[in-house]
């Protein structure tokens, strides 16, 4: 067996020398297919890998409490459900899985120092904001619960802003103006880029939320946007969840099975949207490179076919000295295969390639691994064994006489 197999691959080599043009364009349809298999494989294992990155960084084990309208009578009310400081401070009290909760309020503000300005986001919060949306100030400190209480003019600005204003200037201990008000730098924050969401993390400042209603944006008391939490661990997410459902349900006056005026996502729910999201571009994708591959597996077929046209007088003399069918049949699928894995080979350097240079170019550290690789040289062989049986068994069934008489 071994010595039919090494037979084969003499002759598949030798015939492939033979006719390099049409191997060499057989083996670049092989290798375009093989090639968008490596690439888009590699960049879809990138995305996931990237966007699960951001929006695990972008909260620690998050909770995001929105308010929203109710129904009644069958129609969308008008006003929309109401959360408040209270409700935050309900669910730090009684929701055991919930380790911090965090009022937020923010509207966009045009920021002042001397000649320069900023159109930027303000944000009203407290300190439990902090370790949520795991911001670190690196410059200067946050403010201290009696700066929440006395509602002082304080901020912590992000790396954007602090640009903006400052350019390589220390900002901590300045004085901006915000709107009428001035308040005093006290801190710059980590930058953090930009979000999964799009938004760019530090072009925000942060200031107590008491401060931020009676100076920036009036609201009811107590009345907040949403409501950021944080469960005390990845496992305790739908725990924390269902206590902050009941808690508020509570809080609220909502009987069980009436709509609540307020929902609960939790960052896991992105996550596995996200990864959903991601799952379907790559099927899709991973369909147009296969059409690549169909195509490339036909033009290996159309040439096995040809091939066997062209050398059926071979086939002939083979077949009168000893030749076997199967003898015939192996030398035509091996060439097949062969063919199909030099395609394959140059398709998983050039994928390389691409992989390398797409990633640099958009700030990605990926490279194809080994489910791409794979992936690609069974899908090589299958091609070559797939498409190459016809062409070789239509070879190995010639009738020897027949085949002798072929000029």
């Amino acid at each position: 067996m071994i010595g039919l197999f090494l037979n084969a691959m003499v002759l598949a080599l030798t015939a492939i020398v033979r006719q390099k043009t049409r191997s060499a364009l057989t083996v670049l349809g092989i290798l375009i297919g093989v090639t968008a298999v490596v690439t888009v494989t590699a960049l879809a294992e990138g995305a996931s890998s990237k966007v699960g990155g951001e929006i695990a960084g972008f909260a620690s084990n998050g909770l995001f409490i929105n308010p929203q309208a109710v129904q009644q009578s069958g129609a969308k009310s008008k006003a929309t459900g109401r959360l408040t400081e209270n409700d935050a401070k309900a669910i730090a009290r009684e929701a055991v899985s919930v380790s911090n909760v965090a009022p937020f309020l923010s509207a966009p503000v045009q920021m002042v120092n001397g000649d320069r300005n900023a159109a930027t986001l303000a944000v009203g919060t407290t300190l439990s904001y902090f370790p949520i949306r795991k911001y670190k100030v690196v410059k200067g400190e946050p403010w201290t619960e009696s700066d929440e209480l006395v509602k002082t003019k304080v901020c912590v600005i992000g790396a954007t802003v602090a640009e903006k204003l400052f350019g390589s200037g220390d900002p901590v201990g300045r004085v901006v103006r915000i709107g009428r008000s001035p308040y005093r730098v006290i801190g710059v924050l980590e930058a953090r880029g930009t979000s999964a969401f799009g938004d760019d993390q530090d072009d925000r400042i942060l200031m107590p939320i008491g401060s931020y209603r009676a100076r920036i944006f009036r609201t009811s008391p107590g009345r907040v946007d949403m409501l950021l939490a944080s469960a005390t661990s990845e496992e305790t997410t739908d725990r924390a969840k269902a206590q902050v459902e009941q808690i508020l349900r509570q809080r609220h006056h909502i009987g069980e099975g009436a709509d609540p005026d307020f929902t609960v996502n939790t960052q896991r729910e992105f996550q596995k949207a996200t990864e959903g999201i991601a799952q379907v571009l790559s099927a899709l994708l991973l369909g147009v490179a296969g059409v690549s591959l169909l195509v490339g597996g036909i033009g290996v077929m159309n040439i096995m076919l040809v091939s066997v046209a062209e050398r059926t007088r071979e086939i002939g003399i083979r077949m009168s000295i000893g030749a076997r069918e199967t003898d015939i049949l192996v030398q035509f699928l091996v060439e097949a295969v062969v063919l199909s894995l030099i395609g394959g080979g140059l398709g998983i350097l050039a994928g390389a390639f691409a992989v390398f240079g797409l990633g640099h170019a958009l700030g990605w550290d990926i490279a194809p691994g080994s489910k791409s690789i794979g992936i690609a040289v069974a899908t090589s062989a299958f091609i070559g064994i797939g498409f190459g049986f016809f062409p070789a068994r239509r070879a190995a069934r010639l009738d020897p006489i027949e085949a002798l008489r072929t000029e």
